[in-house]
C-alpha cells in the first residue's frame, strides 16, 4: 500500500506544517458558510490525526478515516477526546452516519487519479452530509502545474532518533492530468547507525475549476468558495493549491 512505509516518517516530514493556522482557516470557512451550528465533522484522509486533534480542541466531534492502517494506528495513539478513527477508503466508505461538515485536506482528492474515483469520492462525501452540510477540500490546481511545472525537491529533517532525506522527482503526464511524484527517502537510524532506503511513487491528479463544478453539480452540490489555499485570494497560474467549499443542496 502506498502510505504504509511513508506513514512511519509522516509526522517528522511534516513537523514544520502549520496545523494551527490551517485549522483556524477551516474553522473560519465553517463559520462563514454554514447555515447552522456545526458539531459532527468527518475528516476524509485524516492521516495521523493532527487536523482532527486541533479540530476537536475547538469543540467539534471528529471522525477520521484513512486508507492506511498505519496512519490510523498513529492517530489512535494520540487518544484524542471527542475523536474516532477508522480504516476506510475515501471512495467507498460507509459509516451509517451523516455529518454537518466533511473535510478532506492535504490534496486527498488529487490522489484520486481516475475520473471515476474522483467522482465517487465527491458523491460519497455528499451522501454522508446532512442537508446544507459543507464539504471542504483542497487539490492541486491545473493552471499552476502546467505553468510552473513540477520540479525536483529535497527535504531534510531529523529528530532524536532518525535523520530523513527525502528526494521528490516528479514526472508530468500532460495528457492524463497526472504528476507521478517519485519519492526516495534515505533514513539514518541514530540508535543503531544503520541506513534504510524507502522508494514510493505517489501519482497526483491536478484539476481545473470546470471539472470540479461538474463533479459537484452531478451529485447535487453547489460550489460556494474556490480560492487559493490559506490566503483566500483568487487562484492564478501560480496557485498550486486551491481550497473549495461546497454545500449539499
Amino acid at each position: 500500500m502506498m502510505f504504509n512505509n511513508y506513514a512511519k516518517y509522516y509526522n517528522l516530514l511534516y513537523k514544520d506544517k502549520d496545523y494551527h493556522a490551517e485549522i483556524d482557516h477551516i474553522h473560519s470557512l465553517i463559520k462563514q458558510f454554514s447555515m447552522k451550528p456545526v458539531k459532527d465533522v468527518l475528516d476524509v484522509g485524516c492521516g495521523t490525526g493532527t487536523h482532527a486533534y486541533y479540530m476537536a480542541q475547538l469543540g467539534y466531534q471528529m471522525t477520521g478515516i484513512d486508507i492506511s492502517p498505519e496512519m490510523i494506528n498513529h492517530a489512535l495513539t494520540k487518544k484524542i477526546p471527542n475523536a474516532d478513527f477508522r480504516i476506510e477508503n475515501a471512495i467507498s466508505f460507509s459509516l451509517n452516519k451523516k455529518f454537518d461538515t466533511i473535510t478532506s485536506l492535504f490534496h486527498v482528492l488529487s490522489y484520486q487519479t481516475a475520473t471515476e474515483n474522483a467522482r465517487a469520492m465527491i458523491k460519497n462525501a455528499c451522501e454522508h452530509l446532512n442537508e446544507n452540510g459543507l464539504f471542504i477540500f483542497d487539490f492541486w490546481y491545473g493552471p499552476a502545474v502546467l505553468n510552473e511545472k513540477p520540479s525536483v525537491k529535497i527535504k531534510r529533517l531529523e529528530d532524536d532518533e532518525i535523520k530523513v532525506t527525502r528526494i521528490a522527482e516528479p514526472v508530468l503526464k500532460v495528457n492524463e492530468n497526472i504528476v507521478d511524484v517519485n519519492f526516495e527517502m534515505v533514513i539514518y537510524d541514530k540508535r543503531n547507525n544503520q541506513y534504510n532506503i524507502v522508494v514510493e511513487v505517489h501519482p497526483m491528479r491536478y484539476f481545473f475549476r470546470p471539472e470540479i463544478e461538474l463533479f459537484l453539480g452531478s451529485v447535487g452540490m453547489e460550489l460556494l468558495y474556490f480560492n487559493e489555499w490559506m490566503t483566500g485570494q483568487a487562484p492564478s497560474e501560480h496557485t498550486w493549491g486551491v481550497c473549495c467549499v461546497a454545500s449539499k443542496k
